[in-house]
């Protein structure tokens, strides 16, 4: 592994803890006494920035360079985190500043994912983005137990869902000054992409496919993340065993999967390993939706972490592959996808409250991973050999 691989991995971890907002939502929901459809606005904000920066963070990291683009996400991370860190704000201030923290993650996405490509070994890139991916779930993971562990230190105690920002805000700050000093030979396009140059890529099916597969794979992940917890509440474990079984144990499952994802795509072909993650995260998805008991739910949510698992860097890595020299523009629409996260769990968030039970809700996720693994089994010949 080359050193200057080491701080960009380290921005994949930050990545990982942006991921805190969808676990934290029921902290928030309480402290602002929401509803579960309000308290979803607080990842969904995070979310609807990737749809709107995503694109144009790809033409400005074509212009200024991924790694500026990789040091303004990080700057605004910081940023964001600062006031809430601070002082517990009104709720429409809060949205603002976590709004801000998704236009920052989405460049930190925009930016490492191709960056991954210039720092790593001829070769390595696939493997190197895999592991980022597995780091980026320990950032996962990680979080949603910070979120509930902070809380129990002195000096955190009485900053309930806010306790863990200043500890997020600081690692912003290192990330920032470790990059800084990261020299990086950057590939660039010959001809600065466009808006209509970027969009237009979707007009090819492998891109479109490939995009709303992202979509629709973030969108059910962050419904995992957002309601595995009140759903094993539901079988009576109290709200930290809840939290272990359900969000914690669902990234650490991923986080695992994401790590042994790299060795596994040496001895297996990457439409072989989709098929079989796409199949895992249906049955996960499905025997969270029937219910039947928490144990059986927990079997559930260990198949699904391992299910989600490597999806995103298998669809990620091999688009790429296709145009190296869009890497950008690819890089800017499937970030755009992320976008799911916010609408996926909302549709989630409107059916629990309108009476479904949080079990049968998991119908989502699960149709979702349908769409994944019907995509998985019409992957093109190219797409397969990448």
């Amino acid at each position: 592994m080359r050193f200057n691989t080491l701080p960009i991995f380290l921005a994949f971890f930050l990545m990982g803890l942006a991921d805190a907002m969808g676990p934290n939502s029921d902290a928030v929901k309480e402290a602002y006494n929401l509803s579960n459809f309000m308290a979803s606005l607080l990842p969904f904000v995070v979310f609807i920035a990737f749809a709107i920066f995503s694109v144009p963070g790809g033409l400005l990291a074509a212009r200024i360079g991924k790694k500026r683009l990789l040091l303004l996400g990080l700057g605004l991370n910081a940023a964001a985190l600062v006031l809430p860190s601070i002082y517990q704000p009104p709720f429409p201030i809060l949205l603002g500043c976590i709004f801000a923290l998704g236009i920052g993650t989405t460049f930190l996405q925009v930016a490492g994912n191709p960056i991954m490509r210039d720092v790593s070994e001829e070769g390595k890139y696939g493997s190197n983005l895999a592991l980022a991916q597995g780091i980026k779930g320990v950032g996962m993971t990680a979080s949603t137990w910070i979120v509930t562990a902070i809380v129990t230190i002195a000096v955190f105690s009485g900053m309930g869902f806010r306790a863990a920002f200043p500890l997020f805000c600081g690692l912003m700050i290192l990330a920032f000054v470790t990059v800084t000093f990261l020299k990086i030979e950057e590939t660039k396009a010959e001809v600065p992409p466009s808006i209509g140059s970027s969009l237009s890529l979707l007009k090819e099916p492998i891109f479109m496919m490939a995009v709303l597969g992202i979509f629709l794979y973030v969108g059910a992940e962050v419904s995992m993340g957002r309601f595995l917890k009140p759903t094993l509440m539901g079988f009576g474990l109290n709200e930290n065993a809840a939290n272990t079984y359900g969000p914690t144990l669902f990234f650490l499952m991923l986080t695992v999967g994401r790590l042994l994802g790299s060795p596994i795509l040496k001895i297996m072909t990457p439409r072989t390993c989709f098929r079989l993650s796409a199949l895992l995260g249906v049955i996960g998805a499905g025997i969270i939706m029937l219910g039947a008991s928490k144990a059986i739910t927990i079997v559930g949510v260990v198949a699904a972490g391992f299910g989600f698992a490597n999806i995103w860097p298998m669809l990620f890595s091999i688009t790429v592959e296709e145009r190296p020299e869009r890497a950008n523009e690819l890089s800017g629409l499937m970030c755009m996808a992320i976008s799911g996260g916010a609408i996926v769990q909302l549709i989630m968030s409107h059916l629990i409250d309108s009476g479904m039970s949080y079990s049968l809700a998991f119908v989502v996720p699960g149709l979702c991973f349908a769409y994944l693994l019907m995509l998985s089994l019409k992957g093109s010949k190219k797409t397969a050999a990448a």
